[in-house]
């Protein structure tokens, strides 16, 4: 007795709560929709349905800003690729874009650009250095972007990886009442029992429905992450290439200025 007062009490689960939910079981009276069960299930279990349902929330606001941003990332890639391989001169299309703020294969280039020319202003005498500086200056925006587009989906993975035990929980608090119900009407009716296990089987519903589409899109949007990345690696790697054969232009063609 005493046992299973302290439970109810860790819960905040009365006695008389427990009576009340055999009582209106009895009566035929308990409401079995889902706004029902979730009226009558236990304040534990009202707090977790609540905390589950904001974690589906969240991770469908999370979901719906990933697969706009990512698709307006492939097409912001694909315009900049067309115009930088058009033939268009790489100091037009860096006045174009240096006094924006952009993203992707556009603050790659922008940023390598911005160190090449600083270092040919400033009168830079080492090829070898100024090729470091670029390579080191592209990785660091490399860094910059991936961070950019991995940020929240971690919350994906968190909310896939922890919803159903969380309900789990809910449903074991709630299937603990049922109990605690069934010991004070000293009856295992159906009438008795079916409610408050629908009770608790709810919360367990509740943390599939937040954990199932955070987990297939995690799965999803990383696979798109790592796809950018790589295109925006490759790219990274060719204009590293690119710079690095003007550079020894420039150094070849100031070789021969002093030897005349």
């Amino acid at each position: 007795m005493y046992a299973a007062m302290n439970v109810s009490a860790l819960f905040g689960v009365s006695q008389a709560f427990a009576q009340g939910i055999e009582g209106s079981q009895l009566e035929g009276t308990i409401d079995v929709s889902l706004l029902g069960l979730f009226m009558e299930a236990s304040l534990t279990v009202k707090i977790v349905m609540i905390g589950l349902l904001l974690a589906s929330v969240w991770s469908w606001a999370i979901i719906l800003d990933k697969w706009l941003m990512f698709g307006r990332t492939r097409r912001q890639l694909d315009r900049f690729e067309k115009v930088f391989w058009s033939g268009q001169s790489l100091e037009e299309l860096y006045r174009s874009l240096a006094d924006r703020a952009p993203t992707g294969m556009g603050a790659l280039f922008v940023a390598a650009m911005r160190e090449w020319k600083r270092s040919f202003e400033r009168g830079a005498n080492s090829p070898m250095g100024l090729q470091m500086r670029i390579d080191k200056v592209l990785d660091v925006s490399l860094a910059k972007e991936t961070e950019r587009l991995e940020k929240r989906l971690m919350y994906l993975a968190t909310i896939g990886s922890a919803a159903p035990f969380v309900g789990l929980f809910g449903t074991v608090v709630g299937i603990m009442v049922s109990f605690q119900a069934i010991a004070g009407s000293k009856s295992t009716n159906l009438a008795v029992v079916a409610p408050g296990i629908a009770e608790a089987l709810l919360a367990t519903a509740l943390g599939l429905l937040a954990a199932i589409p955070a987990t297939i899109f995690y799965n999803k949007l990383s696979s798109d992450v790592g796809k950018i990345i790589g295109r925006l690696e490759g790219f990274a790697d060719e204009f590293s290439a690119i710079l690095s054969r003007q550079i020894d232009e420039k150094q070849n063609a100031a070789q021969k200025r002093a030897a005349e």
